[in-house]
């Protein structure tokens, strides 16, 4: 039986805890899709500079190129050290999926899908073995979850509820994203990234797919 688990572990060791050291404010949301140099990565919470200048002071970062991005927020192909921990090959090597992963405040929180909940235990247990401390928020099977919350974080889940009192997805808006942000003592970037993960953690979650999957298919041409 597929089951999803919501788990967070430490930056330490992945790369991830370098970057925040050079750029305390920095988020980053991975692109889930195998690339084959490095992992690819949205990164933001500071300026295009800043953030490229804490690449070349990490020590864990080998290489690292810009793919494009803007508004706040690049996407870049990065390479990491040797020695750094690879969580999607240690995830994928022990029978699970990373559906969804970001790490808003120097820890990654991943979706996991697994097809077994023994998967899950062998996916905790290979991340402590790395000493990268995983906390599961949330396992439950795809079946008995209800479509509401299927693949949701609690602060996901929190944050749709939120919009839907307030009247975001209501046409017209009763409040803008802006107004949202300040009632859940946010900022507009913090809240603009939760709703978008939290959009995509449903997607994948409820049709069974893979991020890549969920990718829209090119727009036929004029002449199809």
């Amino acid at each position: 039986m597929t089951s999803i688990v919501n788990l967070e572990i430490s930056g330490e060791g992945t790369g991830l805890a370098e970057l925040v050291d050079a750029v305390p404010s920095l988020t980053c949301e991975a692109e889930t899709a195998v690339v084959s140099n490095g992992r690819d990565l949205w990164l933001s919470g500071a300026s295009n500079d800043e953030i490229e200048a804490g690449l070349a002071e990490a020590s864990a970062v080998e290489e690292y190129a810009l793919i494009n991005g803007s508004d706040g927020e690049w996407l870049y192909n990065v390479e990491f050290a040797d020695e750094t921990i690879d969580v999607f090959e240690l995830v994928l090597e022990e029978g699970g999926t990373i559906l969804d992963a970001s790490a808003p405040d120097g820890s990654w929180v991943l979706n996991i899908r697994v097809q077994e909940r023994n998967d899950a235990s062998s996916i905790y247990e290979a991340l402590e073995d790395r000493e990268l401390s995983p906390t599961i928020i949330r396992l439950f099977d795809t079946t008995d979850e209800s479509h509401s919350q299927a693949g949701l974080t609690e602060r996901q889940y929190d944050t749709l509820v939120a919009a839907v009192d307030h009247g975001y997805f209501d046409i017209p808006r009763e409040v803008s994203m802006q107004e949202l942000a300040e009632e859940l003592d946010i900022s507009h970037q913090a809240l603009s990234e939760r709703l978008r993960r939290a959009y995509r953690s449903l997607v994948t979650s409820e049709l069974d797919v893979t991020p890549e999957e969920a990718e829209p298919a090119p727009s036929p041409s004029l002449s199809d």
